[in-house]
């Protein structure tokens, strides 16, 4: 894979994303940690607009973190160019891609193990999209 993935969280998400950094880097992609750089508190929706900021075509995607993902995945489908889908399962990732085409995977960090959101994240990145009649939907959004 050569796209290009944005991480984002708040400091709920924190832990989480620094995992997911690391199994991204070890596996050679393209990632770049765009914050939080603690666990200060800090506004969610400020980095979903900056992680949103970053994704202008189909050779980037996003993975937010926040506590639940709930609050960030929010904030993040305010931009017309993302689909953000809070995945909890393997099958909610492949689900997201075949037929959303969702290009930002949100996770919360207080609610999933490492081990999982380890196998979502390869879910999502290696699952395309299937087009058809979910074309035509997602050109509805």
């Amino acid at each position: 894979m050569n796209n290009k993935i944005f991480l984002a969280s708040d400091h709920g998400g924190f832990s989480l994303k620094q995992t997911i950094f690391f199994f991204l880097k070890e596996k050679h992609l393209n990632v770049v940690d765009l914050g939080c750089k603690s666990i200060d508190p800090v506004d969610y929706p400020d980095y979903a607009q900056l992680l949103a900021s970053k994704i202008e075509d189909n050779n980037s995607f996003g993975i937010i973190f926040c506590g639940t993902g709930i609050g960030i995945s929010i904030a993040a489908n305010r931009f017309s160019q993302i689909r953000a889908a809070l995945c909890t399962s393997v099958e909610m990732a492949s689900m997201s891609r075949k037929h959303n085409n969702a290009n930002v995977l949100a996770l919360g960090g207080r609610f999933i193990t490492e081990e999982l959101a380890k196998e979502i994240v390869f879910e999502f990145l290696n699952t395309k999209f299937e087009e058809g009649r979910h074309l035509v939907r997602i050109n509805k959004i």
